[in-house]
Order: C-alpha cells, then sequence, then structure tokens
C-alpha cells in the first residue's frame, strides 16, 4: 500500500513539474476561461478555477455580494475594477489572497484559448438546465 502511494505520490509531482516547467496552464474541467481582452492585450488568458472557489464560498458570495452576473462571459471586469477592490479585489487584495501584482497566478492560460466554461456546463441560468 505505501509503495502505490509514493507511486502515485510520484506520478502527481512529475505531472505538476511538466505544467510548471511549461509555464501556462490548460483549463480544466469547471474552470471559466476568461479571454475577452488578454490575446490583444499581450497577456494571457485567465483561468479562473470556479470549483475551488464554489467548494470553499457559496454561490451568493460571488454572485451577489460580488456582483458578478451568474453567466460566464456577462461580465466586464478590468484589471483597474480588481485592484480598486471590486469584483476578485475585493479578496485577492494581498491580504485575505494574493494581490492583482501576481498577474502569473491568473494569468497562467495558454494564449488563444477561447473563452467559455470548459467541459460542456453550460446552463439556461440558476436552477435550468
Amino acid at each position: 500500500m505505501k509503495r502505490r502511494r509514493r507511486a502515485n505520490l510520484g506520478a502527481w509531482l512529475l505531472a505538476l513539474a511538466a505544467t510548471l516547467a511549461h509555464g501556462a496552464l490548460h483549463a480544466e474541467y469547471g474552470d471559466v476561461v476568461i479571454n475577452k481582452r488578454s490575446d490583444r492585450e499581450g497577456v494571457r488568458p485567465v483561468i479562473f478555477p470556479h470549483w475551488f472557489h464554489r467548494i470553499r464560498f457559496q454561490c451568493k458570495v460571488c454572485h451577489f455580494e460580488l456582483g458578478f452576473k451568474m453567466r460566464a462571459g456577462a461580465n466586464d471586469v478590468l484589471m483597474n475594477d480588481i485592484v480598486d477592490g471590486r469584483f476578485c479585489g475585493m479578496c485577492h487584495n494581498g491580504q485575505l489572497a494574493w494581490g492583482p501584482e501576481r498577474c502569473d497566478l491568473c494569468h497562467s492560460g495558454l494564449k488563444g484559448l477561447p473563452s467559455g466554461i470548459v467541459g460542456g456546463a453550460q446552463t439556461s441560468g440558476p436552477g435550468r438546465w
């Protein structure tokens, strides 16, 4: 059993090292890719790990208290908004979570990655599939 765990850990570490060495991440199932302006502005697209945030916070935290609309692509978020403490900047302020000066942590997608939800998790809106 211990050997299997070490083998699994080794495989996981190897995959992580390969990903980090590549310098850009692919989006995973349920992630939201945001590339409205990134390619034009010369930065990598944002990969927003929706499910990572969702298991920690209720929907209303971001979609009511922070002002995000309930539709991927419906929010027009600019870096100035985040720096000014709006949208993502409410939490990503350098105190609660890393601040906007850590560009690479959010702008981590491969150039040319299209906007949208990875994995086909599109709905017609809250509660309607």
